[in-house]
Parts: structure tokens; C-alpha cells; sequence
């Protein structure tokens, strides 16, 4: 089953005193917003990962929590009433769909069957669907069946696309709720009384890391100004953002069961809109599991990957409905010989390095002679990426059957890791008792071939050479992997001035821009339909996951561990904002750098605390 929306929202209104107040929030066409429960809401803040609200009616408080069952297909909803003079009456009513998340539904696209079970609703989208049921403590049920349309999503609109949504009444869940009391409501697929069990766990714990939308530091509560204040139960040892995001890091980590593993893993690149992804996998692993003690997570992820090399590629996306997955980027393979090194170097785990050693094998063999979309490695030691219409690279944006940023040729960041992936199979054959002669002297070749690359009268990398119009001096952040990654080919000297000129031109509070504003090209904000968007994404839009590899290689040449933390710190007050607890996807490329794209990005998270980890303490 794809991911799939099945509970659109609890539409809730409490009776007290005598009055009644609708705690929800609708945005219909022509702007009309009915309800306005947002004028109620006293607090939001979040509890570990567990969103909070708490809504203020008359003298009366009610705390609402959502959380999701770890590994399961399961929602949970708790109201708890913090205080109020008499019981609060609650009804619930349950706007249901079955949708792809990426999609809409307008009423009778499919026919709904809704039928009471044990402490709830049972609802069946259509034959053949998956049933779910929507269950609570007590209370009383009444299913309904009506379709609630024109629902406007307002980020749909922002981004062009079809902006409105039905959504099913299914039915209602009424009951009281007395002081100091709470009543949870469990959504999900399956058995509803074990859902209901389900519903006991408590998602907080001692060690939780609360951010807290306040004026101060009393008890959270939406002030008259957008300040916003963190508090922390503890201390603050480490950082309270390192502490919330290697908690946002295990939210990436889902399961992927296959025939020969059923207990699978993988990671999903971002939320709400990504799947799994090869190229972002690899490069978010060390962060999202190195750095944060998940050693065996990256053993599995590693293991089930393996299997997929075909002719030293990795495939970049598999499809979430068992699809053929697509063979279509240059570097993702890298990122795997990478990502093995560095659990390698982090377990010593001789057993699992033997097991990945063919495929780590097989991906130096394929770039060495040639495999899919003519990528190779050419006389100079580079790899050459150059199929027509294709965008192989990171920067892979495309627009019907223009590429952004084809990058055709040799790009910089791939002669960069492969000469640091071969570094990487030198020491790795050492520990496995093969031979390494060969990859040195492949390393070696490379690294002197790397030569062409500096672009002397600019005084830093091109960004690709031998491309179908010589090279191309475009000043983007890729050049930086030349010096973040443990094996670099410049010498010392051109390492510091590639990190000083994406300091001087590229450099944001929330990460680096992928061109710089001097550019005629350059695109100050992302937004507007797909194509604005798909044309912004990679010329000038900030990405927060590179901050991480600048921190690495500023401390790296300059052996300052203090200001190259500082870079990472400005990325703090994200977590504050668009996606709270988390790092987005993107950030516009102008002041004020406003998060855009995916409001959580695995790459984005891990980088951070990869390089977090690896920058060392700051004195």
C-alpha cells in the first residue's frame, strides 16, 4: 500500500457552560475561513516529536496531542482537559479519505461504506480498498456519510496545482471529558480493539526536548508578536536543537520489507512529498545514523541496498508500488561507497564490509568501464556524465524536456567523489585482504587529473569541464565536496579558496545558495506553478543540507571549530519555523531566506548533525 491520507481531520466542537465553540479551521473558496477555532488556540509547542495545541474556551483548557504509532499504520488523538469548573462535552467528527498523498478527491470518486464496529467507525473506500477503522476510549458513535466539498489547500494554490479536496463525513464520536481526564482516539488499519490497546502508550519521555511557541518561559502560550521561545526539560547539554533533531532524524527511517529481509529499512528523503530515494539515502545515512548511535539501522539499510548495484549504478528512486527501480543518477553509487566507508569506520565491522564488498566492487568496475547513459571514466581520471536530455547530477531539475541544469560533461562534485571513493576502496581492500594496488593508482590518476578543474583566472573549481561548450565557470556550491570529502584532490591552498568564495557569494543563514546572485540566472525566490518552480530549484535557491559540508571543509582549512559551528547554529531558528522540530527542504536565495519546499528533508537533518558530530566540541 502506497502512503495514502485516510483521516483528512477531526473536525472538533466542545460544549461548555452552556455554549458552543468550534475548535477547527476551514479555508473554503473565495477565501472564506469557517470555523475560526484558530482564535482559540492558547498554545502550540512540541513535546518531544508529539505536536501539542491547547485551546482556551471561556475559563475551561483543553489539550489536544497527535502522535503516530512507530511501525504501524496508526494515528493517535488525546484531549485532556488541563482546567475548567464543570466537564466539557466533545464531539468529534471524522472527515475521512483515500487518496494518494500527492492527489485530490472530489465527492463520489469512489463509494464509501461506513459501518459501526467496537468503540468506533469501520470505514471501506471502495471494493478491494484496505479498510481502516477510526475507534475511541468511549463515546458515543454516529456515522454520518456525507460528503463535505471544496476544500481549499492553500499551498496547492501557491503551487499551481489543483487546489481543492472533498473530504467524507464518515461520522461523529461524541463524550464527555472531565477535569484532569483525557479520552484518545486511535485511527489506522486493523484491528480496532488492538488499536485501541495501542493507544495507551504514552509518546513523551523524561529525556524530550519541548519547543514552545511563547513570550517567555512561562508555560507555553501564543503571545501579541511572532517571538518564539525554547524551553527544554533538562539541561542543555547537548544543544536543544541537536537534542530535537536526532529525534526529527528516526522519523526518515521507515520500513521497507523485501523477500530476503522482512525487516528492511530505508529512508524517505523528505516530507510531505518524497519517496525513497537512492541518491538522498546515501547521503543522509551517516547523519540520520552514525551520528546518532543507530549503527544497526545502517548495517540493514546498507545491506538491502547492496543487491540493487546493476552495472556499478544505484538506483535512484523505487517506487513505493513495486515498480522497475530507475537507474538514473550519476552519483548516488558514490554516496553508497561513501556511506559503507564511513559505517565502516564507525563499527569496524569486518562481517558486514564482506558482504558488502562486491557490490562496492562492482560500482568501481562499472565507472572504470563504462555503464548506463554512456558515464565512464575518461584518459584524465574524471567520470563523464553526458547523456543528452538527462540530468544525472544532484541539480536534477526538469520541465517537460528542458533540463534546468543539464551539467553535461564532467561535473566537479562527481570527479570529486570518485576520486574519494577510490580512496575509500584503497583502505577498505586493506581490511578485507584483496588486493589495492589497482584502486591507488586510480586514486592517483584522478587526483592528477583533477588539475583541469581549477579555473585559474577565477580562482576556484569549474563547475563542469569538457562539456559541449568547454567549461563551465558557473560559481555553484558543488565545488565544496572537493574539500568536505575525507579525501580530497586539492592542495591546501585551493581547498581554502574554494571554501573562502562560497563563503564570500554563496553563504546564507540557511545554507548555500546553487548559484551565485551575481549570475544573470540567478532566481531569488522559489514559488508559483511547477514550471517557476522546477526553473528556481537549482539557480540561486538555498539548500540547508550543503551547510553541512561547508562547516566540515571551513574547519578543515581554517581549523576553527568554533566559527564553523556558528554557521551550523544559524540553521537552529529553522526548527522554529515551517516544519517545527526539523530542517526543510530548500530556502529562498534572498533575504530574509525564507524555508520553502518539503518542511522536513532527510539530507537537510542529517548533514547538520553529521557535521555537528564531526566539527568536534567548539571551545
Amino acid at each position: 500500500m502506497a502512503r495514502t491520507l485516510l483521516v483528512a481531520k477531526l473536525e472538533e466542537t466542545a460544549r461548555y457552560r452552556g455554549l458552543t465553540y468550534e475548535l477547527g479551521t476551514n479555508r473554503w473558496r473565495n477565501d472564506y475561513i469557517a470555523p475560526r477555532g484558530f482564535e482559540l488556540i492558547e498554545g502550540f509547542y512540541l513535546d518531544g516529536t508529539t505536536p501539542v495545541w491547547e485551546y482556551a474556551i471561556a475559563d475551561a483548557l483543553i489539550e489536544k496531542r497527535i502522535w503516530m504509532q512507530q511501525g504501524e499504520n496508526v494515528t493517535f488523538a488525546r484531549y485532556r482537559l488541563m482546567r475548567a469548573a464543570e466537564p466539557v462535552n466533545l464531539r468529534l467528527r471524522a472527515l475521512v479519505n483515500y487518496r494518494d498523498f500527492h492527489g485530490n478527491t472530489h465527492a463520489g470518486d469512489w463509494h464509501v461504506d461506513v459501518t459501526p464496529c467496537d468503540g468506533g467507525m469501520r470505514i471501506a473506500a471502495y471494493d478491494g480498498a484496505m479498510p481502516f477503522s477510526i475507534v475511541c476510549e468511549r463515546g458515543d458513535v454516529v456515522i454520518e456519510n456525507v460528503w463535505y466539498r471544496d476544500f481549499v489547500l492553500a499551498q496547492e494554490t501557491r503551487r499551481g496545482l489543483d487546489d481543492r479536496d472533498d473530504n467524507l463525513c464518515a461520522g461523529s464520536i461524541a463524550f464527555s471529558v472531565g477535569m484532569g481526564e483525557s479520552v484518545t482516539v486511535a485511527m489506522g488499519v486493523g484491528d480496532p480493539r488492538v488499536i485501541l490497546r495501542q493507544a495507551q502508550h504514552d509518546p513523551g519521555d523524561d529525556d524530550r526536548v519541548i519547543l514552545s511557541v511563547s513570550k517567555d518561559d512561562s508555560p507555553p502560550r501564543t503571545g501579541d508578536d511572532d517571538r518564539v521561545i525554547l524551553s527544554v526539560s533538562k539541561d542543555d547539554s547537548p544543544p536543544w536543537f541537536v537534542s530535537q533533531l536526532k529525534l526529527a532524524a528516526e522519523q526518515f527511517i521507515v520500513a521497507r520489507p523485501t523477500r530476503d529481509n522482512p525487516n528492511g529499512k530505508t529512508i524517505i528523503a523528505g516530507y510531505h512529498w518524497f519517496g525513497d530515494w537512492g541518491r538522498d539515502t546515501m547521503i543522509s545515512l551517516p547523519g540520520l545514523t552514525l551520528a546518532t548511535g543507530r549503527h544497526e539501522v545502517a548495517r540493514e539499510i546498507l545491506l538491502d541496498f547492496a543487491p540493487y548495484v546493476d552495472g556499478g549504478m544505484l538506483p535512484n528512486f523505487f517506487p513505493e508500488t513495486g515498480q522497475t527501480p530507475a537507474y538514473n543518477t550519476v552519483d548516488a553509487a558514490l554516496w553508497f561507497v561513501e556511506a559503507a566507508a564511513a559505517y565502516i569506520g564507525a563499527t569496524a565491522d569486518a562481517a558486514t564490509l564482506r558482504k558488502l564488498w562486491p557490490s562496492l566492487q562492482a560500482v568501481v568496475a562499472g565507472y572504470r568501464d563504462g555503464t548506463r547513459y554512456g558515464i565512464c571514466m575518461d584518459e584524465d581520471g574524471a567520470i563523464v556524465a553526458s547523456a543528452s536530455g538527462l540530468q544525472l547530477t544532484w541539480m536534477d531539475a526538469k520541465v517537460g524536456d528542458w533540463v534546468v541544469t543539464p551539467r553535461m560533461g564532467k561535473p566537479v562534485e562527481i570527479a570529486a567523489l570518485w576520486h574519494n571513493a577510490l580512496e575509500r576502496m584503497t583502505a577498505l581492500a586493506a581490511l578485507v585482504g584483496e588486493p589495492a594496488g589497482e584502486y591507488a593508482e586510480l586514486a592517483r590518476c584522478c587526483r592528477v587529473g583533477f588539475e583541469r578543474f581549477w579555473n585559474a583566472a577565477a580562482g576556484y573549481c569549474y563547475d563542469v569541464i569538457d562539456g559541449p561548450d568547454g567549461g563551465d565557470a558557473s560559481l555553484r556550491p558543488n565545488q565544496i565536496f572537493a574539500v568536505s570529502l575525507p579525501h580530497s584532490p586539492l592542495t591546501p591552498e585551493r581547498q581554502r579558496a574554494v571554501v573562502d568564495v562560497c563563503a564570500a557569494q554563496l553563504l546564507t543563514s540557511n545554507g548555500l545558495r546553487t548559484l551565485a546572485p551575481s549570475d544573470p540566472r540567478f532566481v531569488a525566490t522559489y514559488g508559483g506553478p511547477q514550471h517557476d518552480r522546477d526553473a528556481a530549484y537549482h539557480q540561486g535557491t538555498v539548500w540547508p543540507w550543503l551547510l553541512g559540508p561547508f562547516a566540515i571543509a571551513y574547519a578543515r582549512v581554517y581549523g576553527d571549530n568554533v566559527t564553523a559551528r556558528s554557521f551550523l547554529e544559524l540553521l537552529a531558528a529553522q526548527l522554529l519555523d515551517h516544519g517545527l522540530g526539523t530542517i526543510s527542504e530548500i530556502a529562498d536565495g534572498s533575504a530574509p531566506f525564507n524555508p520553502n519546499g518539503a518542511i522536513a528533508q532527510a539530507w537537510s537533518v542529517a548533514e547538520f548533525l553529521r557535521a555537528w558530530a564531526e566539527v568536534g566540541e567548539a571551545s
